[in-house]
C-alpha cells in the first residue's frame, strides 16, 4: 500500500481548488494529498481486516497531517503520503501510538511546522453513517471532525525546536532547496517516493 501511494503524484490542489476526495475520488483522479491518502488506505486495508484508524497531528502553523495507522504483532506502524520525506510511513515497530507519533516530531519541523498534539481515531466510530469511503463528492466532514476532536498534547523544548529549524533551513539553503533526510531513526521509516531519493 505504501509503495502504491508513493507512486501517485501528490495532490497539490492546482488552481487553489481544495479537495478532500474519498477512495473513489483518488482512484478517479490518480493523485492524493495526505488526508486523501489516509482515507484511501483505510478503505483498502479495512477490506483486509484492519480497522480504519487514522492518526491526526496538530501543528502550530495549522498545517496538520493525517496518516493511516495499524497494529501488527502488537506493534504500531503507519502508511502516509506527504510533500515532506520524513512524514511518510513507518514500519510496525512502535510500542504505542505516542511512540509512533513522536517519530514524526523532528521531520515535521520546517520553516513553520511543529507538532503540538496527536489523536488516533477509528473513522467507522467517528463518522457514523456518513459515506466517507466512496462518496462522489468531497468529504469535508472528515476534516472538520478531526480538527474538532480533542488531541493529546506533545510538549517540546523551544531551544531544541530552534536548533532543528535552523539545521533544516541551513540544509535546504546549501542543497538547492532539497528537503533533508538526516533524521535519526530512518531505519524505522518505510520506503520513500523516488522524488526524495533519486540521485542519492
Amino acid at each position: 500500500m505504501q509503495r502504491y501511494l508513493n507512486a501517485l503524484p501528490y495532490n497539490d490542489e492546482p488552481g487553489g481548488r481544495a479537495t478532500l476526495r474519498s477512495f473513489r475520488g483518488v482512484v478517479r483522479h490518480g493523485c492524493a494529498h495526505c488526508l486523501e491518502a489516509a482515507l484511501f488506505a483505510t478503505v483498502v486495508l479495512e477490506a483486509h481486516g484492519y480497522p480504519p484508524l487514522v492518526l491526526s497531528f496538530e501543528s502550530i502553523d495549522q498545517l496538520d497531517h493525517v496518516i493511516f495507522v495499524y497494529r501488527e504483532r502488537g506493534r504500531w506502524g503507519s502508511i502516509a503520503r506527504s510533500r515532506d520525506p520524513g512524514l511518510h510511513g513507518r514500519k510496525p515497530v512502535f510500542a504505542t501510538p505516542r511512540a509512533l507519533a513522536l517519530s514524526y516530531f523532528d521531520p515535521y519541523i520546517d520553516d513553520t511546522g511543529r507538532i503540538t498534539g496527536y489523536v488516533v481515531v477509528n473513522l467507522a466510530d467517528l463518522m457514523g453513517d456518513y459515506d466517507w469511503r466512496r462518496a462522489e463528492t468531497n468529504v469535508w466532514k472528515v476534516e472538520r471532525l478531526l480538527l474538532d476532536h480533542p488531541h493529546r498534547r506533545i510538549r517540546s523544548s523551544d531551544a531544541r525546536v530552534d536548533r532543528l529549524r535552523d539545521r533544516y533551513k541551513r540544509y535546504r539553503s546549501a542543497h538547492g532547496g532539497r528537503k533533508p533526510l538526516f533524521y535519526r531513526g530512518r531505519d524505522r521509516w518505510t520506503d520513500l517516493p523516488l522524488q526524495f531519493t533519486d540521485g542519492l
